[in-house]
């Protein structure tokens, strides 16, 4: 049975780009969630590897390789995982399979890789961006940050980190927690302050 694998990392967000290419017979999973989760922590990743080890599933689409993961480590396990199970993933936005009458694509893992590596950096520059456009209004005093003494009550500090929320309940470390949802340590260890409270 065919699959299609859809990830986006909010609710707001639209899946019809990554459905242009879909076939009626393909099951669907959808996760929404950041791509800097691992693919096996996700909750539809989950389930997908669940239906390929009890043999439902032997082929899988996805428009984009980023849909996998944002990392290169995370994406060449899950294709590691996808090849030892023999499950051929196809790539729509380039047009190629992992396998060739199920032997890996030499020529897959090439090309994959280096767009992994584009997408990691793609994912770091906008993160310097960022970084520095703070810098920058903070120097022309545009951005000042939160104002001094100003208090997030403890349901504002829920609903403004509800992926942290999420990770600390599934019993993730805080550190783990800080890296998974990029975010520094206090920030993690304020909301579990908040979770115990």
């Amino acid at each position: 049975m065919k699959a299609r694998y859809i990830r986006v990392s909010t609710a707001n967000q639209k899946t019809e780009r990554q459905l242009q290419k879909s076939y009626p017979d393909e099951k669907l999973y959808i996760d929404i969630i950041s791509g800097a989760i691992p693919f096996k922590e996700r909750e539809k990743g989950k389930e997908l590897i669940r239906d390929i080890e009890k043999g439902n599933i032997d082929y899988i689409n996805v428009h984009s390789i980023d849909r996998l993961g944002r990392n290169l480590f995370d994406i060449l396990a899950t294709l590691e995982l996808l090849n030892d199970k023999k499950i051929t993933l196809k790539v729509d936005n380039l047009g190629i399979e992992s396998l060739v009458n199920k032997k890996p694509n030499s020529a897959f893992k090439l090309i994959i890789s280096v767009m992994a590596n584009i997408a990691e950096m793609e994912r770091e520059t906008l993160l310097e961006r960022q970084r520095e456009g703070i810098k920058i209004a903070v120097a022309k005093g545009v951005y000042k940050g939160r104002l001094k003494g100003s208090v997030e009550t403890n349901e504002q500090v829920l609903e403004k980190y509800k992926e942290i929320v999420k990770f600390l309940n599934k019993g993730q470390s805080l550190r783990n927690t800080a890296k998974l949802c990029n975010v520094s340590l206090g920030t993690v260890q304020k909301v579990k302050k908040v979770l115990g409270s």
